[in-house]
């Protein structure tokens, strides 16, 4: 099941958030204080995994305290549209007895009360149930009564749950092991404070590793503890079995602990590309000892020795990639200001880190870095900030100024933008000027797409900038190419602006590299074709039908004809049913499509849509 949206209303400093859209990772951009906690906390207390009550006294906005209080029952502070993958309609339809029709998109609402509510968009049918009484005559089991109540218990039941994580215990270096066994059994040790974040950490270090604590501290024993067990003796003089049970012990701890570091270093490896990291683990008596050494300096030295920011991301690594596979699997993830200890670099491999776990579980997270920000999918990106009465709001419009007051909390997203313009221009990417965001979105997700299925392998990072239009493309090109070696390429639209911009920039400055300006009907062999018609109507499906679903006696999958350019034949829908298609659809329906098609491999894509892509970036791959 995945999370649509979310809206937050009447909690802490959240008035009404707004209408809150979530990808497979969601980025909350602002400043501090603009409420970015807030928001991940409402949407925690929907369905939290642990811990996470309601908290009337201090989750109602101060100013409503009074007005509120005594009516919690009545007072939503977080309500979430889910759409229900097949798997959850099976087990919905086989608990509750019914049938869902096509794609169901439900509404879970929670109050102040603690009690949540259900709806559907598309209702599912009661498979009534029916016996024969005496006389003959069919009664009904199933009360539509009892038959809402079951649904709603058996869909809640469905629902992800949220984890929601803040702090991140780092791992010691050097650690005692009778107190971790302790702690890991729940105990409590009188004097000694227990961090629960570490604690954590530390169960998830040994999961991983697959080493149990017990069994450390039991190899590692020295004959005089064995021969006391076999004993009782208080004094006792161990024999030679004792001795060479002690040394077998002793010698199969450090395979383990060999074997361990060394899982360890090969799977990290993986994931940080700030270095070449190697770990070893060792075991000093009752001691569990954690060493680190790299490529530049082979030195082992105490982990705690070595940067704030390795410390934290080996323990966030850890928390992550045990908790996220195991008792957190298919969760949505809920990280507030992941990564702020890491060097830049580091910052942007997280991002990468965050794209890995999304493959399992949905992410929602908070920063105020531009580091962290994924220019690639900069359409995951919300901005929060606070209006001119002071409550939070959350708003997918990234433009400078678009509200009075997110000037600062946009700032990161501008600079995150900035740095991947750097990045292009003095770190050797390969620009690729396009008309608008929407073609960013279809040909990012195309480039990810043939990558992952090893159709092509790009020499350099492709990198698609759009230009606002085709009147923009002139200056961008002009920009980019000041600072490269060459022209960029250019991909345009084959309708009547898009052609008297090829011949404009073919008589000028594209003169003497005409192939570098590819035309879209080149690609589709179709008058007027654009990027959408590269792409197969199974990604856009989705978005169409959601765009059309007030359309009760015709579906524009009946009319739709693939040899005709898809975005005309949109609008004239849209105008033969007097449905006014919102600003910025386009970009909406790219990104849906970018979405989808994630999940996607070569074997659901038709093979002629396949063929323009490689044919495509093979040409960009020059």
């Amino acid at each position: 099941m995945q999370l649509l949206r979310f809206r937050v209303t009447n909690f802490r400093s959240i008035e009404d958030s707004g209408w809150v859209d979530c990808n497979d990772v969601t980025t909350l951009v602002g400043v501090n204080e603009s409420g970015k906690s807030n928001v991940l906390l409402a949407l925690w207390k929907l369905n939290p995994a642990r811990e996470g009550n309601i908290d009337v006294l201090h989750d109602l906005p101060v100013s409503k305290q009074s007005s509120l209080r005594n009516e919690i029952q009545k007072v939503r502070f977080i309500e979430a549209e889910f759409i229900l993958d097949e798997e959850s309609k099976e087990v919905i339809s086989k608990k509750a007895n019914c049938t869902f029709e096509k794609e169901t998109i439900i509404t879970v609402s929670k109050y102040y009360d603690g009690h949540r509510t259900i709806g559907f968009d598309k209702y599912p049918l009661q498979n009534q149930i029916c016996s024969t009484n005496e006389d003959g005559e069919e009664t009904e089991i199933v009360s539509e009564e009892e038959f809402n109540k079951v649904l709603t218990e058996v869909t809640l039941d469905e629902i992800p749950k949220f984890v929601y994580y803040s702090n991140y215990g780092n791992l010691s270096s050097r650690i005692y092991l009778p107190y971790v066994v302790k702690w890991l059994n729940g105990e409590t040790i009188t004097g000694i404070d227990t961090n629960e974040e570490q604690v954590r950490t530390l169960r998830v270090l040994f999961d991983f590793v697959k080493l149990n604590p017990e069994e450390i501290l039991e190899l590692g024993k020295d004959p005089k503890d064995i021969a006391k067990e076999r004993t009782k003796a208080q004094n006792p003089t161990p024999n030679p079995d004792d001795i060479l049970k002690a040394e077998k012990n002793k010698e199969q701890r450090s395979i383990l602990l060999q074997s361990a570091s060394g899982e360890l270093t090969r799977k990290f490896k993986n994931w940080w590309n700030q270095g070449e990291y190697k770990f070893r683990f060792e075991a000093d008596g009752d001691y569990f000892n954690i060493w680190v050494s790299d490529k530049i300096r082979p030195d082992e030295v105490a982990l705690e020795l070595r940067s704030t920011g390795l410390q934290w991301f080996i323990s966030f690594y850890l928390i992550f990639l045990v908790e996220s596979q195991e008792q957190h699997k298919n969760s949505v993830l809920l990280l507030d200001e992941a990564g702020l200890t890491l060097h830049p670099m580091a910052q942007k491999d997280l991002s990468k880190f965050f794209d890995n776990l999304s493959e399992n579980n949905q992410i929602v997270h908070t920063t105020h870095s531009p580091f962290i920000i994924d220019t690639t999918n900069i359409d995951r990106c919300r901005v929060v900030y606070m209006d001119e009465e002071g409550y939070t709001v959350v708003s997918s419009d990234l433009r400078q100024g678009a509200a009075s007051l997110n000037e600062h909390s946009i700032y990161a997203v501008h600079a995150a933008m900035g740095l991947s313009v750097s990045d292009i221009l003095l770190q050797g990417c390969q620009p690729i000027v396009v008309e608008g965001p929407s073609d960013q979105h279809y040909l990012n997700a195309i480039k990810t797409f043939i990558i992952k299925e090893k159709i092509i392998c790009p020499k350099q990072e492709l990198v698609f900038m759009p230009s606002g239009g085709v009147k923009g493309i002139s200056g961008v090109v002009s920009i980019v190419s000041s600072k490269a070696d060459e022209l960029p390429f250019v991909i345009v639209d084959s309708d009547k602006n898009g052609k008297d911009a090829v011949n404009k920039l073919q008589s000028g400055l594209y003169k003497e590299s005409k192939s570098k300006i590819i035309d879209v009907q080149s690609l589709t062999n179709m008058d007027n074709s654009e990027v959408e018609d590269i792409i197969p109507y199974i990604l856009v499906k989705r978005y169409i039908s959601r765009l059309f679903n007030t359309v009760e006696d015709d579906d524009f999958e009946d009319d739709y004809d693939d040899t005709l350019p898809l975005v005309p034949q949109i609008e004239a829908f849209a105008q033969k049913y007097s449905i006014d298609l919102e600003k910025g659809w386009k970009v909406d329906m790219a990104k849906s499509a970018k979405n989808i098609l994630k999940s996607k491999s070569k074997s659901d894509i038709d093979s002629k849509y396949v063929d323009v892509w490689k044919s495509l970036f093979t040409k960009l791959n020059k």
